[in-house]
């Protein structure tokens, strides 16, 4: 077996079926360089880029500044360990801090081990006031439809069952609640509940905003006994929506926030943030990283951080956001199939009234080098680059319609064409 950097799809393809855990059904497609919001692939075909690596790619590719940043930052300082000070940790900590209004930051490599840090916060901090004389106890409400991670307690206070099932007996003391049911959750809560969990957008589940009421009723429990209200912003925070967070369009601050996937532009890192009071729960020695927090991994942070604010990336990303959403309810107005466009931002979800036709949708933008992903089973996942252009959007709604025209029985039309662009059959 000879793999090499001239090695083909097919040789990887056989050597990854002897050698790799077989976790992935990757798609058929080897992609060698990218540049702005295009990957590249073996033959030198160009791809737009929707998915952005699940959210990762938040400057797009081969952007100069995460380019520099790596450049200057190699050859001085990889790792210490958290043994050691560098200035990197100090530096980031200070921008995310103000970003999110929040007081502390613990640095670790992933978006699921920020929240495995904040799982084990929040039964520390209640162990902590249980023995101040607090009435609290060990129980997690988590949200129907909910994507946190595959450690352990990430998997557990994940909704689908084909995530957890596997791996059962998971962490315990996890009840999921319908989700935006008000009702619901103030019959779930009670003295017993540490902390309410979960995605103020829902990415995985797909894309689902909580309501304004339902999160919230959430602070309003959680402040009533002293449980930590955590949420994810994994994958919708970092500018993804317009704002830093999420959370930030409701105008409710959490007591624990989680960051991860677009902070450093594909350099591994991930952060878990929380208000003074929730910090106190944890010691030296409770709690650690080998690697979380490394120079370079703060150093391409930083740069990222630095690149949104100077290219004023989050107007762009609202703009743009929005005349995505306008183009997608415009086919909308066309073709019934498509039920809901929805999200904030650059996350962007449309759901289709079947996964048959999700599956076809999804595979023929893939033909036409256009990637995105399906997400519970019926939604189209539109996670870009902040770089995105209009002109990239108009090239998606064409393709879309294209397809949506070709799966779609001419009696299920509707007599609209898109605004300011002819429909062509």
């Amino acid at each position: 077996m000879n793999v090499n950097t001239k090695s083909t799809l097919k040789d990887l393809q056989a050597a990854e079926s002897k050698l790799l855990v077989q976790t992935y059904e990757r798609y058929p497609l080897l992609f060698v360089s990218g540049e702005g919001v295009h990957l590249r692939d073996e033959h030198g075909n160009d791809y737009l880029d929707l998915l952005s690596g699940i959210g990762v790619c938040a400057l797009g590719y081969n952007h100069p500044a995460i380019t520099r940043a790596i450049a200057e930052q190699t050859p001085q300082l990889l790792h210490t360990s958290n043994l050691f000070y560098h200035r990197g940790t100090t530096e980031l900590a200070l921008r995310l801090t103000e970003m999110t209004g929040l007081d502390r930051v613990f640095f670790c490599n992933s978006g699921t081990e920020a929240w495995e840090a904040a799982l084990k916060l929040a039964r520390a901090h209640a162990g902590r006031l249980r023995a101040e004389g607090r009435q609290l106890g060990t129980r997690f409400l988590a949200l129907e439809h909910s994507f946190h991670g595959r450690t352990m307690g990430s998997v557990a206070t994940t909704h689908k069952l084909k995530y957890r099932e596997p791996f059962a007996p998971v962490m315990p003391d996890v009840e999921f609640v319908a989700f935006n049911d008000v009702a619901a959750l103030r019959a779930a809560f009670s003295t017993e509940v540490c902390a309410i969990v979960m995605e103020p957008l829902q990415g995985e589940g797909g894309i689902n905003p909580v309501s304004q009421e339902f999160l919230r009723a959430a602070r309003e429990l959680c402040d009533s006994t002293g449980a930590l209200l955590i949420l994810d912003e994994i994958q919708s925070g970092m500018g993804r929506t317009g704002k830093w967070c999420a959370y930030q369009h409701y105008g409710i601050q959490p007591d624990v926030t989680t960051l991860a996937k677009p902070m450093a532009g594909g350099i591994p890192i991930g952060a878990m943030l929380c208000t003074e009071e929730a910090a106190r729960a944890f010691t030296p020695g409770m709690h650690g990283t080998t690697f979380g927090g490394n120079p370079l991994a703060c150093a391409v942070a930083i740069a990222v951080i630095d690149e949104i604010k100077h290219a004023k990336l989050l107007d762009h990303v609202i703009s743009t956001g929005d005349y995505f959403r306008m183009r997608l309810q415009e086919l909308q107005q066309k073709y019934p199939a498509i039920i809901e466009v929805r999200g904030m931002g650059l996350m962007i979800g449309v759901e289709l009234d079947s996964e048959p036709l999700a599956k076809a949708i999804h595979a023929g933008m893939m033909e036409r080098r256009i990637l995105i992903n399906r997400t519970h089973e019926t939604v189209l996942r539109f996670l870009p680059p902040f770089v995105i252009t209009a002109e990239h959007v108009d090239q998606t709604i064409a393709a879309l319609n294209e397809l949506l025209l070709l799966h779609t029985p001419s009696n299920l039309l509707h007599s609209t064409s898109l605004a300011g662009e002819p429909i062509h059959g």
